[in-house]
């Protein structure tokens, strides 16, 4: 008797837990009662989805990168059969050194007799620096007079030179003095000069996969005699070095950046 009674009480009595547990963010719904408790509420059991945790997520990331970006390092001696991977090196690093000397020469605010040894001035005699030809000083923060007494024939040339630049001068040209009038460095020239620093980085890159290019070309044509994995070895060790410069092109190109915005 006892335990019919009990039979009776249990959907009571789940029915009082489920209310109390269910969470107002899972749906519920009413289902009929069964025939032998009309006057009862019974509310499907809730389904719970199991997901994986934000940390094991980031645990099997990390793991997948790490296998994707695993360096090689090939002993250059072992492989100059195929390549010379310091000559590689060399043509890359070439093409960084060349971008750092475009950003000195044409990206400078002029604030110094310093900022015109990059200019070349061409005579018939060949191509000279501004600075062989004629004795550059700072007349006041906002004047620079390059005297071409020395080679006054050339003051014509340097002038024109001067004019020709990325740097946005008007020289005036007093016998054998050429003036230099330093313009405000206004916020729309630092801007167009920091577009300016954008395209040689840009070119850089260009030029860094040629030099890639060239040398994966290099390698599949001496190929023969060899086993695909160490191809596959000194192509992926090319691929890392062309990396590396173009991490250093664009560390040079932000820095560059900063100090022309300011």
């Amino acid at each position: 008797m006892a335990m019919n009674h009990l039979s009776l009480l249990r959907p009571l009595l789940c029915q009082s837990l489920l209310r109390q547990v269910r969470s107002p963010l899972v749906a519920t719904s009413r289902v009929n009662a069964p025939l032998l408790y009309p006057n009862t509420t019974f509310y499907p059991s809730a389904c719970t989805r199991l997901y994986a945790s934000k940390k094991a997520k980031a645990k099997a990331k990390g793991q997948s990168a790490k296998g994707q970006s695993a360096k090689v390092n090939i002993n250059a001696d072992l492989v100059e059969d195929i390549i010379s991977l310091d000559e590689v090196n060399k043509d890359m690093t070439a093409v960084l050194n060349a971008l750092k000397e475009d950003f000195t020469r044409n990206l400078s605010i002029r604030t110094s007799p310093g900022a015109l040894d990059h200019i070349v001035v061409t005579t018939q005699d060949g191509k000279f620096p501004l600075n062989h030809l004629g004795q550059v000083s700072m007349k006041s923060p906002q004047l620079i007079m390059v005297n071409m007494s020395s080679f006054p024939e050339a003051t014509a040339a340097a002038t024109r030179a001067l004019r020709e630049s990325s740097m946005n001068l008007n020289p005036e040209v007093d016998g054998t003095i050429i003036k230099v009038p330093v313009p405000k460095v206004t916020r729309e020239h630092r801007e167009n000069l920091a577009k300016l620093a954008k395209q040689l980085g840009n070119k850089a890159k260009d030029s860094l996969r040629k030099v890639r290019a060239n040398a994966v070309t290099k390698v599949k044509t001496v190929k023969e005699g060899h086993s695909e994995d160490t191809i596959r070895l000194v192509e992926k060790q090319i691929q890392q070095m062309a990396d590396n410069i173009v991490h250093n092109i664009d560390t040079q190109l932000a820095a560059k950046t900063k100090e022309l915005l300011g």
